[in-house]
């Protein structure tokens, strides 16, 4: 099949004009046999299918790239737009004779960067914002770099996430290579022993140097002697920087492309400081590519292009402390070597990345769509709480689904979707109605500020889901049930309902547990249940006509829990709540073990306005004597490693639980188990098979299976393999595979 005519339309030809847009435009440009393109400003080594613009005042540019696209367009009848900057697209795409597919690639949000640059008034900031959103809108399909500008295009500019395309970007392998270090070393007087930093960026200060400039300054004194911060690039700020710069510190302004090179093989590391809108970071590709990772801060695509390589090197933004402390480290050793960064870096093709642009141009002209199911997933917190956990373990594993997530807050889990490389949008919900407790979930019962907040929310959420037309919403929590499911009908989108909590009277009022009841049965049009107990409660008389129950996904770690003899570690995993029952379980415990070598783990943090019954714990072990033999380990996200120090996981909750995701991975890392005998968890844990089960809130049952596996570590290690080998039916990867059944059998219907 031959290639598709397509006419690129840039900002600058690299290394004419310099730039990441620039060099990016030119590398793609030369990957597309028959493409054909329009620039502004010098272009001496440009090829003749490019069409160079003068430049000149802002108008007459305009102008001339108009002028430029429609001779290129009459000479060689392009059959689509590729633009790369809004600004010298707006003219060729706005006024066009004829509608031609279009594509644009978003680079970053021009108006907004022009206004953290403070170079614009606001009617002019005002102007820009207004071309940008018109070319924007005309666009069939967007390219980005990273999944944070989808994130940027999809709130920010409210385009649909189902065309937006992340399409990482190559780099030169042949240019930046690690090959001659030492070489390059000398060639910029620069000692063999001394440790090397390289930072590549134009001196703005979004770019952050200015804290880099503070990091080095608290860290250099304890490197060798000779050890040196580079910082090449130019911008307003230089004369500033170079007034700052201390010892150690050599600004080289603007490099040649060999002295670029150059800079980042003599390097032992590169540092990325960007405080604000960093849509990849390709200076991140080229160091690696000549063997040097990057520290990188947590903005934009930064993270998405660090994280593989090694995730810590991430520091938070703006964090001087923590910046200079990862730069003290990296010069002790901690980092990638250099040929793990080169392979990394040979991952990024820009053959490959052309073929995926060709294979996207021809769907456009063959006027195709993906026909997978487009799924919206809403949910009104963005904590990582056990249903997002189990939604974010989904997501990443689904293979016929177009997903896209609806928050109401921003969070972790925000965060953490994008770095998968889920589409995630933020839909702020007020505080009154996000954070109103479950047993005030019932007409009459909430705040009329939080009723009101609510209603405002449906109608927003339903505006939203009319521009994103999906074909289905899935709810993933009882609150974005509710307004989800009132927003899902009113946009005529179907609905799953997916029920994490127990519709019973001990677990939610008697008037919450009517209204979910009633809305479920009137709005869902599928009910998913993370067990048969939760869906047992879901309505009156017998499960729902379309349910399905689905349990909570698991990762399961690589290696399990090594059983050793001598005194036992008991430990409970999960938020800090008086339902949760750590009371219950510390009890036990210092009923089975007064004194001796036992220890006792709490791991969570309380959520919702729960502090208190932490205290409460805190003084309920100093009343029981327990003194040190007792740990409160807070919130902790690496949970498989927090269970791998426990021999025992214990799940005492005094109410019965909906599913009990913790059961499941203390299960996972091949620990044994001791839950209660209602709920989701008795249908987790085969009795003496894979755990062991105790009468629910009985604390002599519970104080007599703590004693019993305390004194036999063959049957804690015989219940742990059990476990292990039981939850491979719970991996991700196979729960979503029936999930995607669900979403068949809905539609279908």
């Amino acid at each position: 099949m031959s290639e598709p005519r397509v006419l690129m339309l840039g900002m600058g030809w690299f290394p004419s004009t310099p730039g990441g847009l620039n060099r990016y435009y030119r590398s793609l440009f030369e990957q597309l046999p028959g493409a054909r393109g329009v620039v502004v400003g010098p272009a001496g080594d440009a090829p003749a299918e490019i069409a160079t613009v003068a430049s000149g005042p802002l108008p007459l540019r305009m102008l001339r790239c108009w002028r430029a696209a429609r001779l290129q367009q009459q000479a060689h009848d392009p059959q689509l737009l590729d633009a790369h900057f809004a600004l010298y697209a707006a003219a060729p795409v706005l006024l066009a004779r004829r509608r031609a597919p279009f594509v644009f690639h978003f680079h970053g949000p021009w108006a907004h960067e022009t206004a953290a640059a403070g170079d614009a008034s606001r009617l002019k900031l005002a102007l820009r914002a207004a071309l940008e959103r018109g070319v924007l809108r005309r666009a069939d399909a967007h390219v980005v770099l990273s999944c944070a500008f989808r994130r940027v295009l999809v709130e920010r500019y409210r385009v649909s996430p189902w065309e937006v395309h992340v399409l990482a970007p190559g780099v030169d392998l042949d240019r930046f290579n690690p090959v001659g270090r030492d070489e390059a070393r000398t060639a910029l007087g620069l000692a063999s022993h001394a440790f090397v930093a390289v930072c590549v960026r134009r001196l703005v200060p979004r770019m952050g140097i200015e804290g880099l400039l503070d990091a080095w300054a608290r860290v250099v004194g304890d490197l060798p002697a000779g050890s040196t911060l580079l910082v090449a690039g130019d911008g307003p700020l230089r004369a500033e920087l170079e007034r700052r710069a201390g010892d150690g510190v050599r600004l080289l302004g603007r490099v040649s492309e060999e002295d670029l090179s150059r800079a980042y093989r003599a390097a032992d590391v590169a540092v990325v400081p960007t405080l604000a809108l960093e849509g990849f970071g390709l200076v991140v590709l080229e160091a690696a590519a000549s063997g040097t990772p990057s520290i990188v801060t947590d903005v934009g695509g930064l993270p998405e292009v660090a994280a593989p390589l090694e995730r810590s090197l991430i520091v938070g933004a703006g964090d001087v402390e923590a910046l200079a402390a990862r730069i003290a480290s990296a010069a002790d050793g901690a980092l990638p070597s250099r040929t793990q960064t080169r392979a990394y870096a040979e991952t990024f093709s820009w053959p490959g990345l052309a073929e995926r642009h060709s294979a996207l141009y021809r769907r456009l002209l063959a006027g195709g769509r993906d026909e997978r199911p487009r799924v919206v997933y809403v949910d009104h917190v963005a904590r990582l709480s056990g249903g997002e956990i189990a939604l974010m373990r989904l997501l990443t594993r689904l293979a016929r689904v177009r997903a896209h997530v609806i928050l109401g807050e921003q969070g972790p889990l925000a965060e953490r979707l994008q770095q998968a490389g889920v589409s995630v949008e933020v839909l702020p919900i007020a505080s009154a109605a996000r954070d109103v407790r479950r047993e005030e979930v019932r007409l009459g019962g909430a705040s009329p500020a939080a009723a009101l907040h609510t209603a405002v929310y449906v109608a927003r959420l339903a505006r939203r889901l009319l521009e994103l037309r999906p074909d289905l919403v899935h709810t993933n929590s009882l609150k974005s049930g509710i307004y989800g499911s009132l927003a899902a009908r009113a946009a005529g989108v179907p609905v799953v309902w997916h029920v994490r909590d127990r519709i019973a009277e001990d677990y939610i009022p008697r008037g919450a547990v009517r209204l979910v009841r009633a809305l479920v049965g009137r709005l869902a049009d599928g009910v998913i249940a993370n067990s048969q107990a939760t869906l047992a409660t879901v309505a009156r008389g017998g499960r729902p006509a379309r349910s399905w129950v689905l349990p909570s996904p698991v990762e399961i770690p690589a290696t399990a829990r090594a059983h050793g003899e001598g005194p036992a570690t008991f430990g409970m995993l999960g938020r800090i709540a008086p339902w949760k029952g750590q009371d219950l379980f510390l009890r036990a415990f210092a009923a089975a073990f007064p004194d001796g070598a036992q220890r006792a783990v709490l791991i969570g943090g309380p959520l919702f306005g729960e502090q208190g019954f932490e205290r409460e714990l805190r003084a309920l072990a100093d009343r029981l004597g327990l003194g040190a033999r007792v740990e409160f380990r807070g919130f902790r996200e690496d949970v498989f490693a927090e269970l791998a120090r426990l021999d025992v996981l214990v799940h005492a909750s005094v109410i019965p639980e909906p599913f009990g995701t913790v059961v499941l991975e203390g299960m996972a890392a091949g620990l044994a188990v001791i839950a209660p005998d209602e709920g989701g968890p008795a249908e987790v844990v085969g009795d003496g098979r894979t755990g062991l089960l105790f009468e629910s809130r009985d604390e002599a049952a519970l104080t007599a299976l703590m004693r019993r596996l305390d004194g036999d570590a063959q049957e804690r290690a015989r219940l742990g393999a059990a476990a292990r080998a039981a939850v491979e039916d719970y991996r991700p990867e196979r729960i979503a595979a029936r999930l995607e059944q669900v979403y068949e059998a809905v539609l279908g219907g």
